[in-house]
């Protein structure tokens, strides 16, 4: 997955695209479960477009999204939010939300 700056994330949502952002901080333990689990994720649905983003560099995004905290996942149908996801729990557990998601494409 590859960090995505301001304008991809702006296209992305203005393209009303189906997929998911993932927002981190580096110094986030966290986040480096979490970076983890997604890789694996990533690996078993290819086709489904993703992106992630320090937040570190792009607060507006944070306001923009109402994000509470890090890591979060967003995951977006049309362009539209469809669920945030603050508690990762496991790899099945994302995997199988995410599977949803791409059977809409």
């Amino acid at each position: 997955m590859e960090d995505w700056s301001k304008t991809d994330i702006e296209a992305f949502s203005e393209e009303k695209q189906t997929g998911y952002l993932y927002f981190y901080t580096p110094m986030c333990g966290t986040c480096q479960v979490a970076s983890k689990m997604l890789s694996v994720v990533e690996q078993l649905l290819p086709d489904l477009p993703s992106g992630k983003a320090d937040l570190n560099y792009l607060p507006e995004m944070a306001e923009r999204f109402e994000i509470e905290s890090v890591p979060c996942l967003i995951v977006f149908s049309d362009g539209e939010i469809q669920e945030k996801i603050y508690a990762f729990q496991s790899v099945p557990y994302l995997f199988e939300k995410l599977k949803e998601l791409s059977e809409q494409l």
